[in-house]
């Protein structure tokens, strides 16, 4: 009854509105809590990582659900085309509930830049910062809208076959991640002097790519290095910060760590666990056989999937040890830990929720290890 009360007359673009507000406002003063207490912890910049995964981003999700058991995508197609019906309305009201929970993570997330440049000690403007963020999420929302498209226009699926479209997304977002990571952020191909440096060091690293793309990270000092894609175009991304900031030795290093990561199939790994975790639980959710035995298989799945991820980035870095020399990764790893302003964690036992390994214990394994 409640359903079709719902869908009998538009919805109120008042209230909506209203609940985004209320929204955004506690998003901010959760994000300025979030950040003052972040600043005065030891290990801030790993406190800040922790503060956006672990609270700000549930916090937009969230407030997607909330937005949308309100019908705020509704409202907003209501408002604009006058309907709610039609694949035009149905693409709005996705793309505007979307729209609405980014709009509370950049609320959620603006209040922090002051506080991540301070701990840095970085030039980093709030005004540019806030503008690569709304673009990125804005392009993400763009994305999910599109690739829900066929599930929202189709005639409907069953509860597993969800999960064969899911899976089905998954894969296609792995094989096209070279080409939807260059559309949602700005980067820019290397001049020919820099192309030659960064293939000079990918070769001595062992790492196969079809070609580089570069990130303009000169205000924010985020040195990172990484490959997507599937055999064949591998795609490498580097920003200007790990161009500068590391000599041939530690960024030949750290370009072996990601040859080794690509070996070992670590985000493959990543792919398969979600998707091998969600046919049990989606089939105990919608009561397709025994449900408590099926949610223990979903557990145990996503358990023995996380372990052999951090299994897989032991394996890569026995590689790229190997490859350059223990030592000279644990220095790289180092070295990239201090660009950063990060203290290296460790862990006494292994976070069996987590895919990564600690970067203090990749470290101390690899010092342990030796030449």
């Amino acid at each position: 009854m409640f359903a079709a009360a719902l869908q009998s007359a538009p919805p109120d673009l008042a209230p909506a509105l209203f609940a985004l507000g209320a929204f955004v406002v506690f998003a901010f003063a959760l994000g300025a809590v979030g950040s003052a207490v972040a600043r005065r912890l030891s290990n801030p910049v790993g406190k800040y990582r922790l503060l956006y995964t672990a609270v700000l981003f549930p916090f937009a999700l969230l407030a997607f659900a909330v937005l949308a058991l309100l019908g705020f995508g509704g409202a907003v197609a209501a408002a604009v085309l006058g309907r709610t019906s039609g694949p035009a309305a149905t693409l709005l009201t996705d793309f505007a509930a979307l729209l609405g929970a980014s709009v509370v993570g950049l609320a959620a997330y603006a209040p922090t830049i002051r506080g991540v440049r301070a701990v840095r000690g970085v030039d980093l403007s709030t005004g540019r910062a806030l503008a690569r963020m709304a673009r990125y999420v804005v392009g993400v929302s763009a994305v999910v809208t599109a690739v829900l498209a066929p599930l929202r226009l189709g005639p409907g699926v069953t509860p597993l076959g969800l999960v064969g479209v899911f899976a089905a997304l998954l894969v296609a977002g792995f094989v096209g991640a070279p080409w939807l990571v260059a559309a949602l952020r700005s980067t820019v191909t290397p001049d020919a002097s820099t192309r030659e440096r960064i293939e000079r060091r990918r070769d001595r690293a062992g790492l196969d790519v079809r070609d580089e793309l570069v990130f303009d990270t000169d205000d924010e000092e985020t040195a990172a290095v990484y490959v997507r894609g599937p055999p064949g175009y591998r795609r490498l991304f580097v920003t200007t910060t790990f161009l500068d900031r590391f000599d041939d030795e530690a960024a030949t290093a750290l370009l072996a760590a990601e040859a080794g990561t690509v070996r070992a199939r670590v985000d493959a790994l990543r792919v398969v666990t979600v998707v091998a975790t969600a046919v049990p639980l989606v089939a105990a959710v919608s009561g397709t056989g025994r449900r408590w035995l099926l949610l223990g298989a979903a557990f145990g799945t996503l358990l023995v999937g996380f372990w052999l991820t951090r299994r897989g980035v032991r394996a890569a870095d026995d590689w790229a040890a190997d490859r350059v020399g223990a030592d000279t990764l644990a220095d790289a790893l180092d070295r990239y830990a201090e660009v950063h302003a990060l203290e290296p964690t460790r862990r006494r036992v292994p976070n069996p929720l987590s895919t990564t390994v600690a970067l203090g214990d990749r470290i101390d394994r690899l010092r342990y290890r030796g030449d």
